[in-house]
C-alpha cells in the first residue's frame, strides 16, 4: 500500500501548478489522441490564469488533440516557455508536422513571447522541422533565448531548414529593433553531419548571442567542426562548448583552438571522444595556456593522445585557479605518464581536478602509425562526407520533398495549411522508396533503413559476417538491435535478421560461444573488460533482442546460467524481462529447474 500511496501523491503533485504560472502533465503518460481525450488538459489551461510554463512531456498528443489544445492555448498571451518533449510517442512521423503547426500557429494568435522551447526527443525528422519553422519565424520567437531539440533525427535536411529559419527569425526581429538574442541551444543526436553542421554555423554567426551549445553525436568531422570554430568566434559569450563524439583530427581542433584564443567567457569544454589525437591536443593545451581564465572543466577523453601532448595539457593549466576537472581518461599515456600527469598537476595543487584515468589505454611511441592514422581518416572522412551527403540528400527529397510540381519549370512550395490538408486527406500511393544494401545499413543503422533493407538481407548479414570472430559478431548484434522498436515490423524484422546470423554463428565449427557472450555482457557494460568500450546508448534494443534469441532452438541453454548471472546484478524493467524468460528457457516441462543460477 505505500508504493501506491507514494504514486498517487506523486501524480497528483506533477498533475498540476507547481508555481510561478507553471502547468504540469510531466510524465502522465497521457494518450491523447482525440479533442475528447483532452478535454481534461484542455479545462485546466482555460482555468489558469497567467499561465507562463507548460510541462507535456511523457505524453502523446494525436492531431486532433493538438488542434483543440491549441485553441484553449490561442488566449495564454503570457506564455513563455514550452516544455514539449517526448509528446508524440508511438505516433507515426506524419503525424508530428500538422501537430507542431497547430500548437506553432496557437502561439503566434496568442502573441506569445517564447524565451524556451524544448522539442526533444521528438522524433520528427526533416519534417517535423518544417512544421515548427512558421513558429521560429514568427514574432513569437524573437524573444527566443533557449531551442532544444536533442535527439530529433533532423538530419542534414533539417539542419538546413532550422538554420534558415533562425537566420530569418534574427533578420526580422532586427528590423524592429530588438534583434533575436539565443543563449542556449541543444541539438544533440540528430545526424547532422557536415552540411547541416555548417548551415548551423551560419546561423550563428550571424546571431552571435550564443552561450552554450550541445551539438554531441551528429557524425561531424573536420570540415564541419571548422565551420563552427568560425561561428563560435563571433560569439564571445559562449560559456559551454559540448561537441561530444564528434570526429575532429588534427585540422579540426586545430582550427576550434584558434577559435578558443579568441573567447574569454569559456567555463566548460567537451571534445571529449572526438578524436583530437596529440597535435590536436598540443594545439587546445596552446589556447588553454594563452587564456581562458573562466575554465572549470575540460574533457579530452578517448581522443588517442599520447603522453607528451597530455603532460602539455597538464602543464597549460598551471594558473587556472577556477578549473574544477580535467578528464583525460581513455588515451594513451601508459602507467608512467599517467604518474607523471598527477605529479605536474600536484605541483599546482591541483591534484584533485584530475578525473580517473582508470581506461588508460597505454603507452604507445609510435608517432609515425599517428600521422598515417591521420591522413587515412581525413581521406576516408572527406569521401564518406560526399557518400553520405549524396545518399542523404536523395532519400530526403524522396521522403521529404520541400515542393510540389505543377508543370514544367514550375514549382509549388510546400505551406503549413497543405502539411494540415495533405494530412487530413485520403490516403494516396507513394512510389516504393529504394532498398538499402547491408553495408549501407550497418554503417549507419536506424529503423527506417531497416525496413528498406533487401528481402534477401538477413542471408546476406550471416554470408558477410565473420563467425571465426566472435567479436565481430557481437558488433553486428548490437547495431542490428540498436534498432528494435516494439512496432510490429521493426521487431519483426530485428528478430529475423537475429535469428539468421545467431543460426549462422552457433552452427559454425569456429565459433566460440563463451567468447561471444562474454564480449556481449563487456559491450552492454555488464561486464568489465580489458580495453575500453565506448557506453552503448541504450539496451532496450539488445535485451529485447535477447529476449527472443535465447528462447530459440539455436541458443545453447549452457549460456543461460552465464546470462542470468550478470543481468541479475544490474535489474530494470527490460532485464526483470529477460531474467523471466531465461528462467522459462531453463525449466523442464515439468518444472523442475536444470540450471542454479
Amino acid at each position: 500500500m505505500a508504493s501506491e500511496d507514494i504514486t498517487k501523491l506523486a501524480e497528483s503533485l506533477a498533475k498540476t501548478q507547481v508555481g510561478d504560472g507553471q502547468l504540469s502533465f510531466k510524465g502522465k503518460s497521457l494518450k491523447l489522441n482525440t479533442a475528447e481525450d483532452a478535454e481534461e488538459v484542455i479545462k485546466e489551461i482555460e482555468e489558469f490564469d497567467g499561465l507562463e510554463a507548460l510541462r507535456l512531456e511523457g505524453n502523446t498528443v494525436g492531431v486532433e488533440a493538438a488542434k483543440v489544445i491549441a485553441k484553449a492555448l490561442e488566449t495564454k498571451s503570457l506564455l513563455k516557455k514550452c516544455h514539449w518533449s517526448d509528446m508524440f510517442t508511438g505516433r507515426l512521423r506524419s503525424e508530428i508536422p500538422p501537430a507542431l503547426i497547430s500548437l506553432g500557429d496557437a502561439l503566434i494568435t496568442a502573441g506569445c513571447q517564447l524565451t524556451e522551447l524544448d522539442l526533444s526527443d521528438n522524433a520528427f525528422g526533416p519534417d517535423g522541422v518544417r512544421g515548427f519553422e512558421p513558429l521560429l519565424k514568427s514574432p513569437a520567437c524573437f524573444t527566443l533565448q533557449e531551442l532544444k531539440l536533442n535527439n530529433c533525427g533532423m538530419g542534414i535536411g533539417g539542419g538546413k531548414i532550422l538554420a534558415g529559419a533562425l537566420k530569418e527569425c534574427h533578420r526580422k526581429s532586427s528590423v524592429q529593433g530588438k534583434s533575436l538574442a539565443l543563449k542556449v541551444f541543444v541539438a544533440g543526436r540528430n545526424r547532422l553531419e557536415n552540411d547541416g553542421a555548417t548551415a548551423l554555423a551560419e546561423a550563428f554567426s550571424v546571431i552571435g548571442t550564443l552561450e552554450e551549445v550541445h551539438m554531441p553525436q551528429n557524425g561531424i568531422n573536420h570540415p564541419g567542426i571548422t565551420a563552427l570554430a568560425q561561428a563560435f568566434a563571433v560569439n564571445p559569450l559562449l560559456r559551454v562548448i559540448n561537441l561530444n563524439d564528434n570526429t575532429f583530427t588534427e585540422k579540426g581542433a586545430v582550427a576550434m583552438a584558434e577559435t578558443l584564443k579568441k573567447l574569454r567567457q569559456v567555463e566548460i569544454i567537451n571534445f571529449g571522444d572526438c578524436l583530437v589525437r596529440s597535435k590536436g591536443a598540443v594545439a587546445i593545451a596552446e589556447a588553454v595556456s594563452e587564456g581562458l581564465h573562466k575554465l572549470k572543466e575540460l574533457n579530452l577523453s578517448f581522443c588517442e593522445i599520447k603522453r607528451d601532448a597530455a603532460l602539455i595539457i597538464a602543464e597549460a593549466t598551471e594558473d587556472k585557479s577556477e578549473l574544477e576537472k580535467l578528464d583525460l581518461n581513455g588515451n594513451c599515456f601508459g602507467e608512467e605518464g599517467c604518474e607523471q600527469l598527477q605529479e605536474i598537476l600536484e605541483g599546482f595543487n591541483m591534484a584533485e581536478v584530475l578525473a580517473s584515468l582508470s581506461d588508460d589505454e597505454g603507452e604507445d611511441d609510435d608517432e609515425e602509425e599517428e600521422e598515417e592514422e591521420e591522413e587515412d581518416d581525413e581521406e576516408e572522412d572527406d569521401d564518406e562526407d560526399e557518400d553520405d551527403d549524396e545518399e542523404e540528400e536523395e532519400e530526403e527529397e524522396e521522403q521529404h520533398p520541400r515542393v510540389q510540381e505543377r508543370g514544367q519549370g514550375e514549382q509549388e512550395l510546400l505551406t503549413p495549411q497543405k502539411i494540415i490538408e495533405a494530412h487530413d486527406a485520403p490516403p494516396v500511393s507513394s512510389p516504393p522508396l529504394p532498398s538499402v544494401d547491408v553495408g549501407t545499413f550497418l554503417a549507419f543503422p536506424s529503423p527506417e533503413k531497416l525496413l528498406r533493407l533487401d528481402p534477401k538481407c538477413s542471408t546476406l548479414i550471416a554470408q558477410q559476417t565473420d563467425t571465426s570472430d566472435a567479436e565481430k559478431v557481437v558488433k553486428v548484434f548490437l547495431k542490428i538491435s540498436s534498432v528494435f522498436k516494439d512496432e510490429v515490423p521493426i521487431k519483426t524484422a530485428v528478430n529475423q535478421i537475429t535469428d539468421a546470423l545467431m543460426t549462422a554463428a552457433f552452427s559454425s565449427a569456429t565459433f566460440n560461444s563463451n567468447a561471444f557472450i562474454t564480449s556481449l555482457l563487456i559491450h552492454m557494460g555488464l561486464l568489465k573488460g580489458e580495453e575500453k568500450i565506448k557506453d552503448f546508448p541504450s539496451l532496450h534494443g539488445p535485451l529485447m533482442a535477447l529476449n527472443h534469441m535465447v528462447q530459440q532452438d539455436y541458443f545453447p541453454k549452457s549460456l543461460v546460467p552465464i546470462l542470468m548471472a550478470f543481468v541479475s546484478k544490474h535489474a530494470n524493467s527490460d532485464r526483470l524481462f529477460l531474467i523471466s524468460v531465461l528462467y522459462f528457457t531453463v525449466m523442464t516441462p515439468n518444472g523442475v529447474l536444470l540450471a542454479q543460477c
